[in-house]
């Protein structure tokens, strides 16, 4: 994989969300390292229910 698309693929992620448990381990690890984390299936089911629904009705 050429660096650009690397670095391209590194934005979408981060610009659609798709880091966002990544995002929770570090700061889980950093913060509370002594207290369990959620599993990824559980992270997504809470982010998913935390959001109000998009588009019309």
């Amino acid at each position: 994989m050429t660096p650009q698309l690397r670095t391209f693929w590194r934005l979408l992620r981060e610009f659609t969300g798709d880091r966002a448990y990544e995002h929770y381990l570090e700061h889980r690890a950093a913060a509370h390292p002594d207290e369990p984390v959620l599993s990824e299936k559980r992270f997504w089911h809470l982010r998913s229910d935390s959001r109000p629904p998009s588009g019309c009705c």
